[in-house]
C-alpha cells in the first residue's frame, strides 16, 4: 500500500503565519496566566502562589467590591448591545435586502461610524452631550447623561450601538443575500406577507447567523475598554458607574493616579476575563449548535 508523501509544503506555507500568532497571541497569553499565579515576595522576588491571587480577588473587599461593580456594569453592557444593537442590525439588513433605490448609500451611512478612530467617537458625543453648549441645548436637551451614575453607563452603551450596528447588519445582510430568491417568491405567491416571508423563511435560515454575531457581541464586549476610556477617563466616572472589566484591568494592571499598578493581580483580572469569554464560547458551541441541529426547516 503506497503512503501518501508528508505534506510539507502546506507546513511551509503555514509556519509563518503560525510564528506569529504564537508569538503575538499565544505566548503573551500563556505569560499572562503564568504571571496571576505569581505574586511578589516581601524581598521583591517573584514566587509562585498558585490561585491565591484569584481568592484575593474575589475575597479581599478592596478588591472583590469593584471587581463585581466592573463584572455586573459589563454585563448590563453587554445586554444592551444584545437587545437594541443586533435587533436593530438585523431589522436594518431586512430593509436593505429589498429592492429600493440608494442601499449601497445606506449601507455606507450605516458602516462608517464604525471604522472611525473611538477617540473621535467619544470627543464628538462628549461635545453633542454637553449640557452646557452642546448640540442638543437647543431642543431642550440638556441632561448631564454622562455625569450621572444613573445614565453614564446606559449612554455610553447606546453609543457603541451607534457606533458597531454597522458590523451586525453587515453579517445579516450577507446571510440575507445568499437565501434563494425561489423561496421567497413561492411564498409570496401563495400569499405569505413580508412579515410572514422574514419570520418563517429567512429568519430560521439566518439562525447560524445570529448565533455567530451574539458571540461577536458577547467576545466584543466583555474585552471593551477604549470607549469608556475615551469618554471617562480610566475612573470610569462617574463614581466608578461606567466601570467595565476592561477599565478595572487598566486600572489594576498600570495604575493610575495614588493608585500603585500591581501586574500581578492585573494579570488574575486579565485571567477571569479569558475564562468568562471562555464559558460564553463554548456554552454556544455546545448549546446554540445542538439546538441548530434540532431546529426543522
Amino acid at each position: 500500500m503506497n503512503r501518501k508523501p508528508f505534506p510539507w509544503h502546506i507546513v511551509v506555507f503555514l509556519a509563518p503565519a503560525v510564528l506569529i500568532y504564537t508569538a503575538f497571541m499565544i505566548y503573551p497569553l500563556v505569560d499572562s496566566l503564568w504571571l496571576s499565579l505569581n505574586n511578589k515576595a516581601s524581598s521583591g522576588a517573584q514566587v509562585f502562589v498558585g490561585l491565591q491571587n484569584y481568592g484575593t480577588l474575589f475575597s479581599a473587599e478592596t478588591w472583590s467590591k469593584p471587581f463585581w461593580n466592573a463584572l455586573w456594569n459589563n454585563i448590563k453592557f453587554f445586554l444592551i448591545h444584545m437587545l437594541v444593537q443586533n435587533p436593530v442590525g438585523l431589522l436594518l439588513a431586512a430593509l436593505l435586502v429589498t429592492r429600493i433605490r440608494g442601499t449601497a448609500l445606506y449601507r455606507t451611512l450605516i458602516f462608517t461610524p464604525t471604522i472611525l478612530s473611538v477617540v473621535i467617537i467619544g470627543f464628538i458625543w462628549k461635545l453633542i452631550l454637553n449640557p452646557v453648549w452642546g448640540v442638543l441645548n437647543p431642543i431642550g436637551i440638556n441632561q448631564p447623561f454622562l455625569g450621572l451614575e444613573s445614565t453614564a453607563l446606559p449612554t455610553l452603551a447606546l453609543i457603541s450601538v451607534w457606533q458597531n450596528v454597522g458590523i451586525p447588519m453587515m453579517l445579516f445582510l450577507a446571510a440575507l443575500i445568499r437565501i434563494p430568491e425561489e423561496l421567497m417568491e413561492a411564498a409570496r405567491v401563495d400569499g405569505a406577507s413580508a412579515w410572514t416571508v422574514f419570520w418563517r423563511i429567512q429568519l430560521p435560515l439566518i439562525f447560524p447567523t445570529v448565533g455567530i454575531v451574539a458571540v461577536l457581541t458577547f467576545v466584543g464586549n466583555f474585552n471593551a475598554f477604549d470607549l469608556i476610556y475615551a469618554t471617562q477617563g480610566a475612573l470610569a466616572g462617574p463614581n466608578f458607574a461606567s466601570d467595565i472589566l476592561g477599565t478595572f484591568f487598566f486600572r489594576t494592571f498600570f495604575g493610575y493616579q495614588l493608585q500603585p499598578g500591581d501586574p500581578y493581580m492585573g494579570a488574575t483580572v486579565a485571567g477571569v476575563m479569558l475564562l468568562i469569554i471562555l464559558v460564553g464560547v463554548l456554552i454556544y458551541l455546545l448549546g446554540w449548535q445542538r439546538r441548530l441541529q434540532n431546529i426543522q426547516f
